[in-house]
């Protein structure tokens, strides 16, 4: 199963495409849509569009795996970000991608085992687990990937498999 972890944002967008067999991961590759500060709003949502397009295209993933807002205390930059995010769930929606969303906790918890982990604990443990030289760059690019990873664990669990419905099992009669 290829999965396409997605960090969102609007200058800076995070991307991770792993290939995801069982309990094997693999790296297909990582990286960054970025967007020029200076343009307005709707133009850099347009070529994050455009290149979220590419990029579906490109891997054609069977899921994407995308990381919930999480609100600090800069509203203005959660609302962008917010859009950002809006653009990313449209695409996979329009390629018919099943798209799953993730709290950074929960992407802390699958990938190190803790849901307060550091960043650093987790971009190092993501490293490891795809069997890389090193950690990857940047920040954005390798939050996408332990959210790739996430999916990936989460979409594997025994307790994830699909549940067929079976009505006379609970026919009381």
């Amino acid at each position: 199963m290829i999965i396409l972890g997605i960090d969102p944002g609007v200058a800076t967008i995070g991307f991770g495409v792993i290939d995801a067999q069982r309990q094997k991961n693999t790296l297909l590759r990582y990286g960054v849509i970025s967007t020029p500060p200076k343009l307005p709003l709707s133009h850099r949502l347009s070529l994050i569009y455009a290149d979220m397009n590419e990029l579906i295209d490109t891997f054609h993933p069977d899921e994407m795996a995308v990381e919930e807002l999480f609100f600090n205390t800069n509203l203005t930059t959660g609302i962008a970000v917010a859009h950002g995010r809006g653009v990313i769930l449209l695409c996979g929606e329009q390629k018919q991608i099943p798209t799953f969303e993730y709290t950074p906790m929960q992407v802390k918890q699958a990938v190190v085992g803790y849901g307060k982990a550091e960043k650093r604990q987790v971009m190092d443990m993501t490293r490891r687990l795809l069997h890389m030289d090193r950690i990857p760059r940047p920040d954005d690019a390798a939050d996408a990937l332990a959210i790739a990873l996430c999916h990936s664990r989460s979409a594997t669990s025994l307790l994830n498999r699909e549940r067929v419905f079976d009505p006379g099992k609970y026919d009381t009669r």
